[in-house]
């Protein structure tokens, strides 16, 4: 190292060792006080301005596209065959959601869960997430109709059909979705006077209504391979009691059917509702229908034992 740059780098120490000493002295610190005092107005102003600066460009940021959810950004699990109307349209129609959304709201998957488990034929939501940029996938369950409720028509609507449809659990569906030609495709609850107690989404109220889509729910996938006509609820006191009740199966040509119970009911001494529908398949498989060769048929599949066929001898029909 040579002398100069020796002399130079001693030089600087001296000189940092000086300013050292002389702020640590009462002047030196006094003079520091003054000058603080002196720039904390610039540097007071500085930072404000940056701060505001920043939250105008926050507020851009956030407002901006890849924050905000439309109708169009969320995807719902598709529906099937037999639901024609828009389920997501309806949901932000419904639940007055078509305002701005935000993926950053903290109550938004709640929200959506809330407005979707809302729509009649949504039976349940099963799980909602959001991502970014803005956009939101909704997994739900739809309900499956089961039975048509035969109900007079509405003489003040024209395209009222006379059929309700309800789930498995006896839940009413709209019956706009259903063209006669479609509704005619279920199995039909007879017999039933009562009228819906609340708005399409919810149940029916009645229990004859609840234990027959029960049965049609079952029925349901063979129900005309087995020449079904229609369910109908046992007015036979010895049958059901209270708000239970037995229920009665009507083929096209006629055979009476005794089913008993709903599947969900309590029945001690009857066979279960799976073993009844095994007896039907069995029957229709081995003599080809439920139908005799000279007339209805009388069918009972209650017996623990055997179900139990004669010829059927009454002229009631309903």
């Amino acid at each position: 190292m040579s002398a100069r740059k020796a002399d130079s780098e001693a030089g600087g120490g001296s000189t940092i060792r000086r300013w050292i000493g002389w702020f640590g002295s009462d002047s030196g610190a006094a003079g520091l006080v003054v000058l603080l005092l002196v720039l904390w107005p610039a540097m007071w102003y500085l930072v404000w301005r940056g701060a505001g600066n920043w939250r105008g460009v926050g507020e851009e940021v956030l407002s901006s596209a890849p924050y905000w959810l439309t109708v169009e950004q969320v995807a719902v699990t598709p529906t099937p065959a037999w639901i024609h109307c828009d389920v997501r349209a309806d949901v932000f129609r419904d639940a007055s959601l078509d305002g701005p959304l935000s993926i950053l709201e903290s109550d938004l998957v709640e929200r959506l869960a809330d407005a979707f488990s809302l729509h009649p034929w949504v039976k349940k939501v099963v799980r909602i997430r959001k991502y970014h940029p803005a956009a939101v996938t909704v997994e739900v369950v739809y309900r499956r109709p089961a039975c048509m409720v035969l109900v007079k028509p509405n003489p003040s609507d024209p395209k009222s059909i006379g059929l309700l449809p309800v789930d498995e659990e006896g839940v009413l569906l709209p019956s706009g979705d259903f063209s006669p030609i479609e509704a005619a495709r279920y199995p039909r609850l007879a017999g039933v006077d009562s009228v819906p107690q609340g708005p399409v989404g919810t149940r029916w109220g009645d229990a004859r209504v609840a234990g027959a889509a029960e049965i049609a729910s079952l029925l349901g996938p063979s129900w005309d391979e087995l020449g079904l006509d229609r369910i109908v609820p046992s007015p036979l006191a010895e049958f059901g009691h209270g708000d239970e009740y037995a229920f009665e199966l009507y083929t096209v040509r006629g055979s009476r059917i005794f089913w008993g119970r709903a599947p969900s009911a309590d029945m001690p001494g009857e066979v279960s509702a799976a073993e009844k529908y095994a007896r039907l398949r069995n029957y229709v498989h081995e003599n080809g229908s439920l139908e005799g060769h000279d007339g209805p048929l009388q069918i009972d599949l209650r017996s623990l034992t055997r179900m139990e066929v004669t010829r059927r001898t009454d002229d009631t029909a309903r």
